[in-house]
C-alpha cells in the first residue's frame, strides 16, 4: 500500500487551541476505525522548541483517503492548521517491515 507524508504548519496564535485539542488528536492517530494507518507522527518545532505544526507518514490506498482523514482531525476541525501539504512518499531507509526481527 502506498505511503504519504503530511506536513502542516499552524496558524499564528493557535498554541492554546493546539494544547486543548492535543489529547483528541493523539487518540485519533492511534484509532483504527478509518481506511488509513498512521505509521509515524509527531509535532514540528519552531526555533524555540514550541510546537508549530505536524508531520505524519500515513499508509493509505489513495491520497483522497488521507485528505478525508485529515479533514476529520481535531486540529483541522479547530482551525489550527494554516497550511497542509500531502505528498506521495517512497519509504526507503528504515522501512517498517524491515524493523521486525
Amino acid at each position: 500500500m502506498p505511503y504519504f507524508v503530511v506536513h502542516t504548519l499552524d496558524a499564528p496564535g493557535k498554541a492554546e487551541a493546539r494544547a486543548a485539542n492535543r489529547p483528541a488528536h493523539r487518540a485519533r492517530l492511534r484509532q483504527h476505525d478509518h481506511p488509513v494507518s498512521v505509521r509515524i507522527g509527531g509535532p514540528l518545532l519552531d526555533g524555540t522548541g514550541e510546537m508549530c505544526g505536524t508531520m505524519l507518514v500515513i499508509e493509505a490506498s489513495v491520497c483522497a483517503d488521507v485528505e478525508t482523514y485529515l479533514a476529520g482531525d481535531p486540529y483541522a476541525l479547530a482551525g489550527i492548521y494554516k497550511q497542509v501539504s500531502i505528498h506521495g512518499y517512497n519509504w526507503g531507509l528504515g522501512q517498517p517491515e524491515m524493523q521486525d526481527g
